[in-house]
Formats: structure tokens, C-alpha cells, sequence
């Protein structure tokens, strides 16, 4: 009997051990999701906040020099965590960066601010929800990368929300609308020319230490602009764009990094890709609430037809020619 009960011991605890396992996977990959659906929501959060500081009077090279000089400390912060025992940048590494930097978080953000003075948040992030179709017809373009029909269904559906939407807001609100979304998508078209060119980039430096050295580029550019184009005169702007600007930085520019980042390493990154799906929704929610936006008809079928053909867009994008 003693044999026999020593004999089950081993099973008994690898049976535990096992449990403990899917336990903690399972855990994991809950704590995943929940942040993928975070990064999602305070990633969207952008443009309200954006319209909100609009309301007190400041301007874009204003508001976009504040959001990245409180974000600033925090991307170079990252930028020292992810380089450590990594090998030194090199003067090729460098230019990549600057060049990341300039297209991809500083002009895209730039104009991104620009277009948002002019459209709603809602049409603002169906548009730069766009991206990953601009990807893939720059990648046709200059590398002669192929694009399947499912993918051109898919683009088709989601060009066509846009333009329901945009159609809706400039018969509402004027022409300034189209100049809005064309500042809007050449933001789009920006950071698309970043996820272009910044693949070899990804591969030599890492993910995150490219993210916060080409973002901490971007801050400094902004700054300089403001230097340049405005005087230094920041006591001059309200409170309250100081704590908006503030909250941009940390929830909506700092936070979804790392919580996008955490995410992927315990889901995926294809899930939280699709989890991200629940930004465009959540930007038109906060709209209503915040900024009173309206919520029609025209937007319900526009953003479904976004949604729906970016899920088809990005479901068939291994699909054979």
C-alpha cells in the first residue's frame, strides 16, 4: 500500500501542476482581452479629448505641443527600458528613426489635429481606420505586392462608409468638412508610410524601443514647431486645455502603447487587432456623450459598413489571389 500511494503522488501532482497551467493561461489571457479592450477605448479617446480643447480656444500647434510635452518623459522612460543591454544605435538606425518619427507620429499626428478642427471624431476615426487598406495598396504599389478580391471587397465596403458618412457631414455642416477628412486621411496616409517602411526597422530594434524613440523624435519636433510658429506663451492657455492635453498624453498616447503591447504578447496580435475593432464604436459613443455629436442613421450604416469591410478586408488577407 505505501508503494501504491507514493506511485499516485507523482500523477497527483502533475494533475495539479497541469491545472495550475490552464489556470494561469486562462488568467492570461482574460487579463489580454481586458487590456486590448482599454487600449482600444483610450486609443479613440484621442479625438474627443482633441474637440474638447478645441472649445476653449487653443490651436493645433498649440494642443499638439502640449499632448507630446507631457508625453515626452514617459517615451523617452520607454525608450531607456527597451534599449537596455541592446546593442548601440547606429548612424543608419538613427536616420530610420528620424525618418519614422517625422512621417509617422509627427506629421500623421499634426494633421490628424489639424482635421479634427473641422470633422466630427466619429468620421475622424472611421477614416484613419482606413489604414491597414492603405498599407496593403502601398505595399501594391511599391513593392508589387498582390491584393485578392476578398481584400478589394473589403476595401470597396469600407470606402464606401466613409464616404456615406463624409457625405452626411457635408451636406450638414458645410465644405469645411471635405478639408477636415483630406487633412484626416493624409494623417492616414502618413502613419501607413511608417507601417511601410518600419518592418526592417522592427526587426533590428524591437517593436517597443522603435515605438518610443521614433514618438519621443516626434515630441521634439512638435515642440520645435511651436517654438517656431508661436511665442513661447503657454501660461496664456486655460487650465483647462493644460489637464486635457495632460490626459491625452497619459490615457490616450502613453497608456494604450503599453497596454496594446501587453496585450499582444498574452492574446496575439491578430485578436487584439480584431479587439481594436471596438475603437470606431466607442469614439461615436463618446461623441454622443461628450462632444453631443448626432447619432443618424447615415452614421450607424456607415461605420457598419467600416467595420464590416475591415473584418473582411483583414479576415481574407491570406486568402490565395
Amino acid at each position: 500500500m505505501p508503494t501504491s500511494e507514493s506511485a499516485r503522488l507523482p500523477a497527483a501532482r502533475a494533475a495539479a501542476s497541469a491545472g495550475e497551467s490552464g489556470q494561469s493561461i486562462k488568467a492570461a489571457r482574460l487579463v489580454g482581452l481586458v487590456l486590448a479592450v482599454l487600449g482600444a477605448i483610450a486609443f479613440s479617446g484621442k479625438a474627443i479629448i482633441v474637440k474638447l480643447a478645441y472649445r476653449h480656444g487653443v490651436d493645433a500647434v498649440t494642443l499638439i505641443m502640449l499632448r507630446m510635452l507631457f508625453a515626452l518623459p514617459v517615451f523617452l522612460l520607454m525608450a531607456w527600458w527597451a534599449g537596455r543591454g541592446q546593442r548601440a544605435l547606429t548612424r543608419r538606425d538613427w536616420l530610420g528613426v528620424l525618418g519614422l518619427g517625422f512621417s509617422g507620429y509627427y506629421l500623421s499626428s499634426f494633421l490628424d489635429f489639424a482635421g479634427l478642427a473641422y470633422i466630427s471624431a466619429s468620421l475622424e476615426r472611421l477614416i484613419l481606420y482606413l489604414n491597414p487598406t492603405l498599407v496593403v495598396i502601398f505595399g501594391w504599389v511599391i513593392y508589387g505586392q498582390g491584393i485578392n478580391r476578398g481584400q478589394m471587397f473589403g476595401m470597396l465596403l469600407s470606402y464606401c462608409g466613409v464616404l456615406l458618412v463624409f457625405g452626411h457631414e457635408v451636406g450638414a455642416q458645410g465644405s469645411q468638412v471635405a478639408l477636415g477628412s483630406l487633412l484626416v486621411f493624409a494623417s492616414a496616409v502618413s502613419y501607413a508610410i511608417y507601417m511601410i517602411y518600419s518592418g526592417e526597422m522592427v526587426k533590428r530594434l524591437g517593436g517597443l524601443r522603435l515605438a518610443s524613440l521614433a514618438t519621443s523624435v516626434a515630441c521634439v519636433l512638435c515642440i520645435v514647431q511651436f517654438l517656431l510658429l508661436r511665442p513661447v506663451q503657454i501660461p496664456a492657455v486655460s487650465p483647462q486645455v493644460l489637464w486635457l492635453s495632460l490626459l491625452n498624453a497619459m490615457l490616450c498616447t502613453a497608456a494604450p502603447v503599453i497596454m496594446v503591447m501587453l496585450a499582444i504578447e498574452r492574446i496575439g496580435a491578430g485578436m487584439t487587432a480584431q479587439i481594436g475593432m471596438i475603437g470606431p464604436l466607442s469614439t461615436i459613443l463618446m461623441g454622443v456623450w461628450l462632444l453631443d455629436e448626432p447619432f443618424s442613421i447615415w452614421m450607424v450604416f456607415g461605420t457598419a459598413l467600416v467595420m464590416g469591410g475591415i473584418f473582411a478586408f483583414t479576415q481574407l488577407a491570406r486568402r490565395p489571389l
